[in-house]
């Protein structure tokens, strides 16, 4: 009984082969690497069911493991791997015109001495001058009105300048920064992107 199963498991394999081979690839388009087949395994009947079922030899497929390609199982990987997103040209974003009326100057607008300036506000000093860090008292009204305490100044150091010169940020108490290098004739907002 066994015999006979195997000889029908054998004609099936070769049958449904015959009757693929027309879909396939020719083997020149194939490549060596996709030539090559693994076997998948397929849930096994038992050899109860074998012996006690007439048309066992009907579905083989639960007797003999299907043979699958390399190309199969690539084009598989392929088709439902998830494409990358496209890439998108993006650019920082751009500083508006002004903030709370004054105009806009970007970090790279700022002299060197002022991002060195910004980089001690930031680790909390040493400052080069007892002053930096003082009260700011915003008497000439050109930043935001703020309750006294809430800004404060720190130098940037002008080249060739004997003293403080007119340089200064003024940091308010929610991290806004302003420039001015006319000792506060004028400011300016300096964007954080």
């Amino acid at each position: 009984m066994l015999v006979v199963l195997v000889i029908a498991v054998m004609l099936w394999v070769l049958f449904t082969r015959s009757q693929t081979a027309p879909e396939s690839a020719p083997l020149s388009d194939v490549t060596p690497a996709a030539e090559a087949t693994f076997d998948v395994e397929q849930p096994q009947a038992t050899a109860d069911a074998t012996e006690s079922t007439p048309h066992a030899a009907a579905s083989p497929a639960a007797e003999q493991p299907a043979q699958v390609s390399v190309a199969t199982i690539e084009n598989t990987a392929l088709a439902s791997a998830p494409k990358p997103p496209k890439p998108t040209a993006t650019s920082p974003r751009a500083p508006p015109a002004q903030i709370d009326g004054l105009p806009i100057i970007t970090l790279d607008e700022l002299p060197r001495e002022a991002r060195k300036t910004l980089d001690l506000i930031e680790r909390d000093g040493p400052f080069p001058f007892s002053k930096d860090g003082a009260t700011f008292q915003n008497r000439e009204g050109l930043l935001p009105r703020k309750a006294s305490g809430y800004y404060h100044e720190y130098t940037v150091i002008t080249p060739g300048e004997n003293d403080r010169g007119a340089r200064r940020i003024v940091a308010g108490a929610r991290d806004e920064l302003y420039y001015t290098d006319d000792h506060y004739a004028s400011f300016a907002r300096i964007w954080m992107p």
